[in-house]
């Protein structure tokens, strides 16, 4: 232990005296507690009544002398010292380092500093000292630094600050780095700062010399006369020079901010060849390109790439560097040259793959496209052959093309194969030969044209136009079905009305009456699918028709299957046929309930789709509108791929003979198209089946209201009529007067009408077609209340028909019957024209209400 008075902490000690040294050993306090045993040893020897004064006398010393240390140590005047802090080897290390070294205390008064600090602050000695604040008080170059040195200080903080001090000579001055920090983490240490001071002038004019001459390097690059850039393994322009900057006519300041891209200034596909370099860890490559660089302009250059690249051990590129030649300059001078850029733009811009192979397959060089598929095709950069680039099913055609080529042999038919990949692509290889004499590792020449959209174009066109033809069939073979089982409906109401429900032979009447209906049916399911059906449509809330389904749908479906209707918020409204929408949504529920044998979950969920939503969506031929979205999802055993494109086609199904017609799914198509709309299934085995209805808003537009004679007829959609009764109301009047002049050129149904129409009352005059009905009106001389006709006729039809009839009498009535829809000629009218509508097959009291209800109208 050692002790020293408060005032030698608050001197100003020369930076060159060496400190006092502090003695101190163990001998010394062995010495001391020997005298003191000695002396209780010689008391004890007096007796305890002679040697106790002695004893209290000395306790009396001791403890008096430790009651002053108490009070001196307690005062600050004495302290306990780490003998480390006297270690003359520490003192030595601080006084004689080369930067300067200061210790201030709260006030700022310096209470230490070495020789160094008194050499770079120009102390003469110690009682010369000063702190940092006062040295470069005055100079507006380092007072900002210093007040941020003394601001940190004040707070305990540690902080650099680099500065440079001008000479008063003119001279060039010099960098000084000073720095603070609090003495220790204690109390009492944190008062007192730390300052160091270290000339670093020499370090500053090294980092001069090195960043001029980097300046200059970087100018001899900005200004060489060619190109120069570096690209990182991003694709990102790391590096642009001036020349070449101003060559694409970029900004050189834009381009350091970073942003532009190697895809940026490449025209065409020239930057796949950049990044086709077979990868070798370890190595360094550099390849020649001739490609074409795009200006900002959108303007194009010849060029030449000299593309160094250095792979890591890992095998992953490192930024490039790449030597930029121009070839646009001299080229009307040399024609050399200008043909050889030519031939680079149409080998690197032709829309064709181009490749040179071996024997083997292996390319020996390919253009820009080439390399913009094989990385399309996801093949790696170490892969050579170009057979890798074609799937493995077709690979033995374009083998057998090459093999042909080394040969020598010429015309060789091109060979359409699929290529390797995820997604299902086409390509179609032309190979040709190359003269052996001029190159012996070259086999041949392969051409490749990619033809994956044309052929789902031409898939989608066979198909449209399969579906057409298919459509147009059905439509005329309903057509004709129409007026046969019209003529048997017809029949058979005369047979019913003929018998009595006790007769033997009723119930065989009622039986042709069903199976003539269930025929009529078959027939309305092909009109749906070739959209020659009438249609009713009106204004509709999807959630409202859904919920009334709910009933007739859990009937349908069973207990196995659970249905789940969420309806979306808000829906917009639809305008459709209210029965054909039934019958969409009944269709689809049948199929998915047989989809589902063991059981499941049906789930009909609606949802408003905006424009917006509608662009993204990934369904072919449905523009961006806005839509109601019904979806019908079934988690049964879905559809496989190779049957998927087909489930829409009329007459195919996947069940059992007698199970089904196969007009379910076709019967949906056409009324969603005939709607205006688009469906779409998506489906994987095993996985269920989801079908995506998509029905266009209806936006409610101010129209005048005009009378739709069909609805004022009776006349009502072919589903409605076979949902209700035979007959809805057996006791109305359908008796009535008048003239009926019927025109039909189908003898036979002809003679039953009009025999049907005769029985209510009505005078009917036949006709067989639109010339003969003219001669009848003619004899008549207009006396006809009514004209009920067929459309399809020969030699006249019925369009022509009313036009011809209106000029001479412009208020005779008008009903046309006919097996196709009421759109397939009602375009072939004169506007403004009314008439109503009747569409076969018919019954007789069908054929009597209409007509009775026109002749009312008028």
């Amino acid at each position: 232990m050692t002790a020293e008075t408060d005032h030698d902490l608050t001197r100003e000690p020369a930076a060159a005296q060496e400190p006092a040294p502090r003695s101190g050993s163990i001998a010394l306090v062995l010495l001391v507690a020997a005298g003191l045993v000695a002396v209780a040893v010689g008391l004890m020897t007096l007796g305890r009544v002679q040697a106790q004064p002695y004893i209290l006398g000395i306790l009396a010393v001791l403890a008096m002398v430790g009651l002053f240390n108490l009070f001196a140590f307690a005062a600050g005047i004495i302290r306990f010292a780490d003998r480390n802090l006297d270690d003359p080897v520490i003192g030595r290390i601080s006084d004689h380092a080369f930067d300067g070294l200061a210790v201030t205390d709260a006030r700022g008064h310096v209470v230490y500093s070495n020789a160094a600090y008194l050499t770079l602050t120009g102390a003469s000695g110690p009682q010369d000292v000063r702190p940092v604040e006062r040295v470069f008080i005055g100079n507006p170059d380092v007072s900002e630094a210093v007040f941020r040195l003394l601001k940190a200080a004040r707070e305990g903080k540690r902080q650099q600050e680099e500065v440079r001090i001008s000479g008063h000579d003119g001279s060039q001055g010099r960098w000084l780095r000073m720095r603070v920090r609090p003495l220790g983490t204690g109390k009492r240490e944190a008062k007192y700062a730390v300052w160091s001071i270290a000339d670093i002038t020499r370090d500053r004019e090294r980092q001069e010399d090195v960043f001029q001459e980097l300046q200059h390097a970087i100018e001899y690059l900005d200004h060489a006369p060619c190109g120069f850039f570096s690209v990182n393994p991003a694709g990102e322009l790391a590096y642009v020079n001036a020349t070449l900057a101003n060559w694409l006519d970029y900004d050189l300041a834009e381009i350091g901010s970073g942003g532009l891209k190697l895809t940026d200034i490449v025209s065409g596909d020239g930057a796949s060849l950049l990044t086709s370099i077979v990868a070798v860890p370890g190595e360094v490559k550099t390849e020649v390109f001739d490609i074409d660089l795009r200006m900002r302009t959108g303007r194009t250059m010849p060029v030449r790439l000299y593309h160094k690249l250095a792979f890591g051990a890992d095998g992953g590129p490192g930024p490039s560097r790449t030597l930029v030649i121009s070839r646009a300059r001299d080229e009307r001078s040399d024609p050399d040259r200008a043909a050889e850029v030519r031939f680079m733009r149409f080998f690197d811009h032709t829309p064709m793959a181009i490749a040179t192979v071996d024997r083997g397959g292996n390319v020996v060089r390919a253009n820009a496209r080439y390399a913009k598929l094989a990385q399309g095709l996801g093949l790696d950069s170490a892969s050579k052959s170009i057979f890798r680039a074609i799937h493995s099913r077709d690979r033995h055609l374009v083998i057998a093309a090459i093999n042909q080529a080394a040969e020598g042999q010429a015309d060789i038919a091109p060979v359409e194969v699929a290529l390797e990949g995820s997604k299902e692509r086409w390509g179609q290889f032309f190979v040709t030969p190359v003269d052996a004499a001029e190159n012996e590792a070259e086999a041949a020449i392969v051409h490749m044209l990619e033809t994956t959209e044309r052929r789902a174009l031409e898939n989608q066109i066979n198909q449209s136009q399969k579906m057409e033809t298919v459509g147009q069939l059905a439509g005329g073979i309903a057509h004709d079905f129409n007026n046969v089982l019209s003529a048997i409906m017809m029949a058979n109401d005369f047979l019913l009305n003929a018998h009595k429900p006790t007769d033997p032979s009723f119930q065989d009447i009622m039986q042709i009456k069903q199976n003539a209906t269930r025929a009529a049916t078959l027939v309305r399911q092909l009109l749906a699918f070739s959209r020659r059906q009438t249609l009713r449509p009106q204004v509709l809330d999807l959630g409202d028709a859904l919920s009334d389904l709910t009933m007739l749908l859990r009937r349908l479906i069973g207990e196995k299957v659970k249905l789940d209707l969420i309806h979306g918020r808000d829906l917009w409204p639809v305008k459709v046929d209210v029965s054909q929408f039934e019958q969409v949504i009944v269709n689809l529920a049948v199929n998915a309930r047989d989809a589902m044998s063991d059981g499941g979950k049906l789930i009909i969920r609606t949802a408003n789709v905006t424009a917006e939503d509608a662009g993204k969506l990934a369904y072919k031929g449905m523009p961006a509108a806005e839509y109601v979205r019904i979806e019908v999802a079934d988690t049964g055993t879905g559809i496989p791929a190779d049957i998927r494109d087909k489930i829409f086609e009329p007459f195919f199904s996947t069940k059992e003979v007698g199970k089904g017609t196969g007009l379910g799914l076709s019967t949906v198509y056409g009324i969603v198209k005939q709607t205006g709309g688009f469906i779409y299934v998506d489906s994987e085995p095993g996985q269920g089946t989801s079908f995506h209805i998509f029905l266009p808003r209806h936006h409610a537009e101010p129209e005048a209201q005009v009378e739709q004679p069909a609805a004022a007829s009776g006349a009502t959609s072919d589903a409605a009529k076979q949902a209700a009764p035979v007959e809805a109301k057996p006791r109305t009047d359908l008796t009535g007067q008048g003239t009926i002049l019927l025109v039909e050129d189908e003898e036979g149904l002809r003679a039953l009408n009009a025999r049907g129409l005769r029985s209510r009352g009505y005078t009917v005059v036949e006709a067989e077609n639109g010339v003969e009905a003219m001669e009848m009106l003619e004899e008549q001389d207009g006396a006809i209340d009514l004209v009920v006709s067929d459309v399809v006729m020969p030699e006249m039809d019925g369009p022509t028909l009313l036009k011809a009839m209106r000029e001479k009498n412009p208020a005779i009535k008008f009903i046309f019957v006919s097996g196709y829809a009421e759109d397939a000629f009602e375009k072939s009218l004169p506007e403004g024209q009314q008439f109503d509508f009747l569409p076969k097959p018919f019954t007789l009291s069908q054929l009597v209400a209409a007509v009775k209800e026109t002749m009312k109208a008028g």
